[in-house]
């Protein structure tokens, strides 16, 4: 029929979560994992097992795609340098993925866009943290420029003394140290952008985290249409700066004075899961659409309060048992498990609420988590 084929690279639940989304535009998704019994592989038929660090593996993947994404960014920018020169289509390409990747590049180019961020600085050494550290105030949050999420690669610290394990490698994993900031709450925004600069953004959310792991999101966010609305437009001004194609979430912190931007992902993100029914384009089809260069679709909402709680892993392994009783519980309730093993702390699936009361959709997202998990604590009702 002549529709486009999407390779993803990476086989985790965000590729998971764009099947669906594929089916119903038409289109072929192809998924590269690690692991057979990857989240996505276990749903995508026919998906290819490989590295993603592998250029060799990446070009053979990439033949008969039309387009490549990702569910991740740790593909090394220069095989995708290599890919485009090969005239594979990549998108987001490199130039912008790399301000995913690697923290100094992102705040340099936001400060050069007169986006609103911490204040920061790269340290190399002893000397150049405490310069900072007596300059903005300690402690400071310190953080290494290239991996980390959930919590990892963060640190805070109250001297340069607190981090001298991390500058001793300073010259090898460079650090990114930022003031810690007074915020009232942590926000999200999630922007999807296509390759001729068509843009769309959705509500405003806010999240909340528990030792450095997203626990539940809340949308709209609780803040002012002021605050709202700088975070949309500095969403858009990053998406249009970088060059972006797909969906990227924005990460913020909401202060007294107005927002300012955290970190950046650019793909579809653990902050916009609630999109799936909350909003009439989820964030997993306005990806497909953004890489693909289709009109964008709408990101209003379909409830005035959506709430996502995440499913973490506990002790308790048996969460069909739970998972029954959610379904039976809550008629409105819907339940993403993602096909994955489950361990302590580790996200295995997502449940979300809607309805017209903010308060009853959060309690009810809640207990359906922590009835999952085997919270007994959580499990009245």
């Amino acid at each position: 029929m002549g529709f486009p084929v999407v390779g993803v690279v990476g086989g985790g639940q965000l590729a998971r979560m764009m099947a669906g989304p594929a089916i119903g535009l038409g289109i072929e998704l192809r998924v590269l994992a690690r692991d057979p019994h990857d989240s996505a592989a276990q749903v995508v038929p026919g998906t290819t097992v490989g590295a993603e660090d592998d250029l060799d593996e990446l070009r053979a993947f990439a033949v008969g795609c039309d387009v490549l994404t990702f569910d991740h960014e740790h593909v090394p920018t220069a095989h995708l340098r290599a890919l485009e020169a090969d005239g594979v289509v990549v998108r987001p390409g490199p130039d912008a993925l790399e301000h995913a990747q690697n923290k100094l590049v992102m705040r340099r180019r936001l400060t050069d866009l007169g986006v609103p961020c911490p204040r920061w600085a790269e340290v190399t050494d002893a000397a150049s943290l405490t310069t900072f550290g007596d300059e903005v105030g300690w402690p400071v949050v310190l953080k290494t420029a290239r991996g980390g999420y959930d919590g990892k690669g963060v640190r805070l610290v109250g001297s340069a003394a607190d981090a001298g394990d991390w500058l001793a490698r300073a010259t090898e994993v460079p650090l990114l140290a930022e003031e810690r900031v007074a915020f009232t709450r942590e926000l999200a925004v999630l922007v999807a952008r296509s390759p001729h600069g068509q843009a769309a953004v959705w509500p405003v959310v806010e999240t909340v985290q528990v030792d450095g792991v997203c626990r539940e999101v809340y949308a709209p966010a609780p803040v002012t249409e002021d605050h709202a609305l700088a975070a949309q437009r500095a969403a858009l001004q990053i998406a249009d700066g970088l060059g972006v194609t797909g969906v990227m979430a924005v990460e913020m912190f909401d202060t007294e004075s107005g927002v300012l931007v955290n970190e950046l992902a650019m793909r579809p993100h653990n902050s916009g899961h609630w999109t799936i029914e909350g909003a009439r384009t989820s964030q997993f089809e306005q990806h497909l659409r953004a890489v693909l260069d289709l009109p964008l679709g709408d990101t209003t909402t379909t409830a005035p309060y959506v709430v996502m709680a995440n499913v973490l892993g506990a002790e308790h392994q048996d969460m069909y048992a739970g998972y029954l009783h959610c379904l039976a519980h809550d008629r409105g309730i819907r339940l993403h498990m993602y096909g994955k093993d489950v361990r302590p702390g580790r996200k295995v699936g997502h449940v979300t609420a809607l309805g017209g009361d903010a308060e009853d959709v959060r309690e009810r997202a809640r207990h359906a988590a922590a009835f999952l998990r085997g919270d007994s604590d959580d499990t009245a009702g």
